[in-house]
């Protein structure tokens, strides 16, 4: 069954389906009352550059160069020039799923109909969504204030025919000989609407948003892993009781807490060192996972917030207000409404909310590296040591403790923030920026160094719980079904052979969120 279009307002898009949209899972439409809004606000940007009205990036220069003016008939020229000039990328170009989040985030801002933009923009934008059109935009270039200039300039190019694309069978094209085959010409931009384009968060929002969820899955995947850790290393379900939780109420750290209580339910292993044998306390990184993974979990959250308000926001400069609701005598009257210029594209929320994901996802990475060091220390664990018959012989899982040592060794250098950096641009004009792309690109990385982090760990907890129950004792009903679906791909290790394929198919598991039914219902 084909699901309903997404209908874009500028006021209500969702992460989810934000996701949706870049996985080529959903579509995207434009709504009519967000049409009749963008008509509205054209009207006024077509009554100042009728009337010569000195309006920022309308009938003047950018940047430094807003004291130049700009004659009417240049205008849609002007619009033109921004884009090419601005189009200075460089570095590796964003994966499509990225992009397609970036066009979706595009339209949905434009469709609040406070750019000046016609209606025509964002049914372009939605056709490349369609079609398969993906704009090649580097990664690299932007500051996060004007916004994402560099990355969004290479977005919007397609639009008046120009750059390149990558096309839905993964061929890349000129952008005109895409737009070509697709039965499209290129639209002619007016006056405000290359501004329009490029003026905005969204290349940070959209990395933004997919790492959030992507950090939200793995989040998950941590609380399963860590179980089965806890199983194979014999440790208590004590520090995870409800009252202890109850007494210091974070959010995030309760529903750790509850999910490590489901998953160890049940557990043979449990009872079968409750007595003399008991341990009165765990190690940190066994005992402390609510607390640590919790505060991962609230971090996120925040950063959830920060995002859906900035993916439903107006990003652009100057902004229209064709109701004449701004009663600012600072404001551009015209007979139709308000244009008032201000800092909305300057991206120091997402910014701070991004380094926040860095440091708390790097920090599940750290701990889960922990757990993995006291299940290959045989001394500690009371496994064989390596986790592996005839050590010495065999080195076992010996390595994957370096490995996930060195990403969270890399994690700690990525982690610095990248929002208490700036360098002026445009002639010191646009003398504090964001750094809120490097933030979103650093979170993004961190998350996929953690994700195997948390996969190594699978490997090692697994193969603890092999020797565990071995005689028949049985783990927590969760544990055992996530042991159960990690042997389905990963064969228990008898001795050494290549690793590479287990440590990939433990990454999908953790990765896809293979292991997220196993959790309880919110």
């Amino acid at each position: 069954m084909v699901p309903d279009p997404i209908v874009l307002t500028g006021h209500d898009l969702t992460l989810e389906a934000i996701e949706a949209v870049a996985r080529g899972e959903a579509r995207a439409v434009l709504g009519d009352d967000a049409r009749a809004r963008m008509a509205s606000s054209r009207a006024v940007i077509a009554d100042i550059v009728a009337r010569g009205e000195a309006v920022y990036g309308v009938t003047t220069g950018f940047g430094d160069l807003a004291t130049v003016r700009i004659a009417p008939d240049d205008a849609m020229r002007l619009q033109e020039n921004l884009l090419v000039s601005h189009a200075v990328g460089v570095g590796p170009r964003f994966d499509v799923t990225t992009v397609r989040a970036m066009l979706l985030l595009r339209a949905n801002t434009l469709a609040r109909g406070q750019s000046g933009c016609r209606p025509e923009l964002v049914e372009r934008l939605l056709a490349f969504l369609d079609l398969g059109i993906h704009p090649v935009v580097p990664e690299q270039g932007s500051v996060g204030a004007s916004g994402d200039l560099a990355p969004l300039a290479h977005l919007a190019l397609p639009i008046i025919g120009r750059g390149r694309v990558v096309v839905a069978d993964g061929g890349e094209l000129a952008a005109a000989e895409a737009l070509a085959a697709a039965g499209l010409t290129p639209l002619h931009l007016e006056a405000k609407e290359g501004l329009a384009l490029l003026n905005g968060t969204q290349m940070m929002t959209a990395v933004g948003v997919l790492t959030v969820l992507a950090a939200e899955r793995l989040c998950g995947s941590a609380s399963v892993v860590a179980a089965m850790s806890t199983e194979a290393l014999l440790g208590t379900d004590v520090a995870f009781a409800a009252a202890y939780h109850d007494a210091r109420p974070h959010p995030g750290q309760a529903r750790v807490a509850v999910e490590l209580r489901h998953l160890l339910r049940d557990s043979g292993l449990q009872r079968s060192h409750h007595g003399e044998a008991h341990k009165v306390q765990d190690p940190y990184s066994v005992r402390c996972v609510p607390q640590v993974h919790g505060a991962t979990r609230d971090a996120l959250a925040y950063a959830r917030r920060v995002l859906q308000i900035e993916a439903n926001s107006a990003t652009d400069n100057p902004l229209v207000f064709p109701d004449a609701a701004v009663a600012d005598p600072a404001a551009i009257a015209t007979a139709g409404g308000h244009v008032v210029s201000g800092g909305n594209f300057h991206g120091q929320p997402v910014a701070l909310a991004m380094d926040f994901v860095t440091l708390a996802v790097a920090e599940l990475g750290s701990i889960s590296e922990r757990r993995t060091a006291l299940l290959i220390d045989g001394r500690l664990s009371g496994l064989p040591p390596f986790l592996v018959a005839d050590a010495g012989l065999n080195s076992g899982l010996m390595l994957l403790q370096y490995t996930a040592a060195a990403l969270v060794s890399e994690n700690k250098v990525l982690a610095h923030p990248a929002s208490v950096d700036s360098i002026p641009t445009s002639a010191n004009q646009e003398d504090h920026v964001s750094m809120g792309s490097i933030a979103a690109r650093q979170a993004r990385q961190v998350l996929g160094n953690v994700e195997i982090v948390v996969a190594l760990e699978a490997l090692c907890a697994g193969q603890g719980l092999d020797f565990r129950v071995a005689d028949g004792v049985t783990a927590g009903l969760g544990v055992a079904e996530a042991h159960r679906r990690l042997r389905a791909h990963v064969d228990h290790l008898d001795g050494d052979r290549d690793p590479g394929p287990d440590i990939a198919a433990a990454t999908t598991i953790v990765r896809s969120g293979a292991l997220l039914d196993l959790l309880p219902a919110s």
